[in-house]
């Protein structure tokens, strides 16, 4: 049984892309692994014979196709279902891991029974160059858990029984943000851990979202936002009276800060507190 089962639903992937997430998998330092890698996409024979070749040359790649196109809720979770590893390692299907992503991600987990998910931080490539960091500590995570969800997925891993034995998975009602909503079940069950450093290498530009599906995403996660405010809401008075809620506008040259504008009254240096404002 492996340590870790890596779960990838791949659906018309660009080849290239798919060459290059596979091949981070596959380079990884940490190596008690199986890589779960599902076709919602049946049709398509091009990414299915480039899944195979590696395949045939690396027998912890485990490829199977969906009958039909399920979508991607469905197939997270009939992912998690084949998973036989302790450890649920989640990856998109044209991002890239850093080579030592599996092995500082189980080192955490084995060394802190209390914590049940841990992620990182994106860098960001292709349309965009952007280090996407997020909270470290457990309290500071929940904290931002009731504006925005700041536990990346693409970057995510965790323990299985955390799943079997709460009976949890992927919804579909409330997708495309369903990961939101299982780190928001879960945090009633475990806490949460980022490592301050990058994990995954996040690519842009390669989707569109519709109207339609912003529209739903918004939706859902103010769904999501407004369930996690009513269950902690003395999370949400931290998160209103922090830096991050309150300030803004900042303005730094070359990297030294000159000014900030937090609660309508002008900081100099960031710290240095002078006039206040009314904004009209």
């Amino acid at each position: 049984m492996p340590r870790v089962s890596v779960l990838t639903p791949i659906y018309n992937t660009n080849p290239m892309h798919l060459r290059e997430m596979i091949e981070s998998i596959l380079s990884q330092t940490f190596t008690d692994f199986e890589f779960l890698i599902l076709n919602d996409s049946p049709e398509n024979q091009e990414i299915e014979k480039i899944v195979l070749e590696y395949a045939k040359h690396d027998r912890r790649i485990k490829y199977s196709k969906n009958d039909k196109n399920m979508g991607i809720t469905p197939s997270r979770n009939k992912l998690l279902k084949m998973a036989r590893g302790e450890y649920i390692a989640i990856f998109d299907h044209d991002d890239i891991s850093v080579p030592e992503r599996l092995a500082r991600e189980v080192e955490f987990l084995d060394a802190n029974p209390h914590i049940g998910v841990v992620s990182g931080w994106l860098q960001y490539f292709g349309t965009s160059d952007v280090l996407r960091t997020v909270p470290e500590n457990d309290t500071d995570i929940r904290i931002a858990m009731t504006y925005d969800c700041c536990v990346w997925h693409t970057a995510a891993m965790l323990r299985k029984s955390l799943l079997t034995d709460n009976n949890l998975e992927y919804e579909e009602y409330f997708s495309p943000c369903e990961d939101y909503r299982l780190w928001s079940r879960l945090m009633d069950i475990t806490r949460f851990h980022n490592l301050p450093q990058v994990l995954v290498k996040y690519r842009t530009g390669n989707q569109q979202t519709s109207a339609r599906q912003s529209q739903r995403l918004s939706q859902m996660h103010t769904a999501i936002q407004l369930d996690i405010i009513n269950r902690y809401p003395a999370y949400h008075d931290a998160w209103l009276q922090s830096d991050s809620c309150s300030t803004r506008f900042r303005l730094r040259l070359f990297g030294i800060p000159l000014i900030k504008i937090k609660r309508n009254r002008v900081y100099l240096f960031e710290c240095i507190p002078t006039f206040k404002i009314l904004w009209r």
